[in-house]
């Protein structure tokens, strides 16, 4: 297939065409949100997998189970691979979790209607195109590179699946009914994950002693993630993810800074200065979150 070929467009974006058809996208635009339900939205590389092992153990009350006994792409559907129009998500103990990778102009309309809690976690763009690239080579369904500048260019320009890492950000946190919403960093779990643990389980209201915090940020470190069958994605099929070629966790995933190790000077240089130009219309004061310089080992954002 050529590259135009695995790609195709829903609302503007690119999507994979071998792994999003329309009956997914029918599926995804006639789901049925709860008031009750929480769904986890990243861009990709920016998170998911951790928020998918973080988010039902908050929920469990640190239950090992929730995390032992389920894949993380079934405790954790994503919504826009959901494929059974008439598998009944009714079912699924209350409060359902889920994850996205849309932007928020391709929410259904029942999103918007229903206004379930979202945890919307971001991440230093610099890394996530380097982790990014690392995806790309171990998915057989993924589009190839090609040479590195060459597809920086496009990751830069939107013209990789889930489209621009600009919109996406923006969109989300130029979002309505943001009491709804909770804005966290890659870094912040980084830099203090029994802190990050401990706001969102307030957000979900599921307060939590600090026992049952600590426990739950030890299970959620790198090393323990690693080893969990049920969330390193060993299981998963080599026409889906061959780890032979790149292991799916791998340490450069949980750090910050990984860029450095990817991307040359004039690479990085050219990253800043299409990052300040697509941001310089941003306005801070419509957003919890403001963004600041990105050339530092950090992500960095203030508090509105």
């Amino acid at each position: 297939m050529t590259e135009a070929e695995m790609y195709t467009s829903y609302k503007g974006v690119y999507l994979l065409s071998r792994v999003l058809c329309r009956r997914n996208l029918k599926c995804y635009e006639e789901f049925n949100f709860l008031p009750d339900d929480i769904l986890i939205v990243t861009y990709p590389k920016s998170g998911t997998t951790w928020m998918q092992e973080i988010v039902p153990l908050i929920v469990s009350g640190g239950d090992p189970a929730s995390v032992e006994t389920l894949y993380n792409w079934d405790r954790v559907p994503w919504l826009e691979f959901h494929t059974d129009c008439n598998e009944d998500f009714s079912k699924r103990p209350s409060p359902r979790m889920f994850a996205t990778h849309f932007q928020h102009h391709m929410m259904p309309p029942g999103f918007f209607e229903v206004k379930p809690k979202v945890i919307y976690v971001m991440r230093n763009p610099k890394d996530v195109f380097t982790s990014y690239i690392h995806q790309h080579s171990m998915t057989p369904l993924m589009v190839q590179t090609g040479p590195q500048r060459e597809f920086l260019h496009k990751f830069l320009d939107g013209k990789v699946a889930f489209g621009s890492w600009f919109d996406h950000v923006k969109g989300w946190l130029n979002a309505e009914d943001k009491e709804r919403i909770m804005y966290i960093s890659y870094e912040e779990m980084i830099m203090d994950l029994k802190d990050s643990v401990t706001r969102i389980a307030q957000f979900l209201e599921k307060p939590l002693g600090p026992e049952v915090i600590e426990k739950i940020a030890e299970r959620c470190l790198f090393k323990n993630m690693k080893q969990n069958k049920m969330s390193n994605y060993s299981a998963a099929p080599r026409e889906f993810l061959d780890q032979r070629k790149s292991e799916f966790l791998r340490k450069g995933v949980f750090i910050v800074g990984d860029w450095k190790n990817q991307l040359t000077v004039a690479e990085a240089e050219h990253f800043d200065a299409v990052y300040k130009d697509k941001i310089k219309d941003f306005n801070c004061k419509d957003s919890r979150l403001c963004f600041t310089e990105i050339d530092t080992n950090s992500y960095i954002h203030s508090n509105i």
